[in-house]
């Protein structure tokens, strides 16, 4: 009988890959250091108006949970309704899900704040980017993306999850031409004592004709006044309960849902969702999901 532990040896690991995936480091002029930008085509004959096409913000915690969830679901399109499609992810160069100080300056509304630093001797944290990065994704980004792979311009998604949320209202609101459908997942209206409303009512009032794009905004259950089971009888509980108050999550986005899809800008173009059982991390899986399905359903 062959020993255990010498047949385990034999076995060597190696680097994990995610097929037709890949990534480059692109520069931008308002940026000093690069974005890496994850992409996923599939390895097939594009479509004659070319492929749709998912954007994520947050690129290396959502990338290949994106894919994953596209792959598996177009791979039976007549089951699922949801048809092939490239992935663009908007990252940074780390290996952690994410880069804490960038992603509060590129996808925080203008103006801005600056606060103490996340960590000891590290740099203050400085808000209000969105314009900038909106600008890199807009005249950098899409260019490149389309110099790689034909994409199908009418056929464009955006996803964002809380500050992403956040940063994907605030571009619909300054530019809503620039993507098709928007995922705004647990966004943080509050943030900057919701500062983003503003721009919404400027939106409507600047925009009085309908618009053919459609908004879909989301949030977890346990991010609102309902509290987590396992938070219920902790030594925080209050704290949370508060800082639940104050966030409103789900309140703010069902909030905006209901008058954006009453406005003459988007009628009946609005959804909301409320992931049962989710909190703010847990839910970002369920609403990428989401967001492939959005994004890549089919149509004609």
């Amino acid at each position: 009988m062959p020993n255990s532990s010498s047949s385990a040896t034999e076995a060597s690991l190696a680097p994990v890959t995610i097929a037709d995936a890949s990534f480059a480091d692109l520069s931008s002029g308002g940026a000093s250091e690069p974005y890496r930008i994850f992409l996923y085509r599939p390895a097939k004959t594009p479509p004659p108006e070319g492929w749709p096409v998912l954007y994520l913000t947050d690129g290396n915690a959502c990338f290949a949970t994106a894919v994953d969830a596209l792959k598996v679901q177009a791979s039976y399109a007549n089951g699922t309704n949801v048809c092939d499609g490239v992935v663009v992810a908007i990252g940074y160069p780390t290996d952690q899900p994410y880069d804490p100080l960038r992603r509060s300056w590129d996808l925080s509304p203008p103006p801005g704040r600056v606060y103490p630093p996340f960590f000891p001797d590290t740099p203050d944290v400085r808000t209000g980017g969105g314009a900038e990065f909106l600008t890199f994704i807009e005249e950098r980004l899409k260019p490149w993306v389309e110099a790689q792979i034909p994409i199908d311009r009418s056929r464009q998604t955006l996803f964002g999850h809380s500050f992403g949320g956040l940063f994907a209202l605030y571009a619909l609101f300054s530019k809503p031409s620039a993507f098709n459908r928007w995922v705004a997942a647990s966004p943080a209206i509050f943030w900057e004592d919701a500062a983003i409303l503003a721009a919404e009512k400027t939106f409507l009032e600047e925009h009085k004709a309908s618009l053919d794009i459609e908004l879909h905004l989301s949030a977890g259950q346990y991010e609102g006044e309902v509290l987590a089971p396992f938070h219920k009888g902790t030594p925080e509980e209050q704290k949370r309960q508060e800082r639940a108050r104050e966030t409103r999550t789900v309140g703010y986005a069902q909030d905006m849902a209901i008058r954006l899809a009453a406005s003459a800008t988007l009628p009946g173009k609005v959804t909301f969702e409320e992931y049962a059982g989710e909190n703010h991390m847990s839910v970002l899986p369920v609403a990428l999901n989401r967001a492939a399905q959005i994004a890549f359903r089919r149509v004609g």
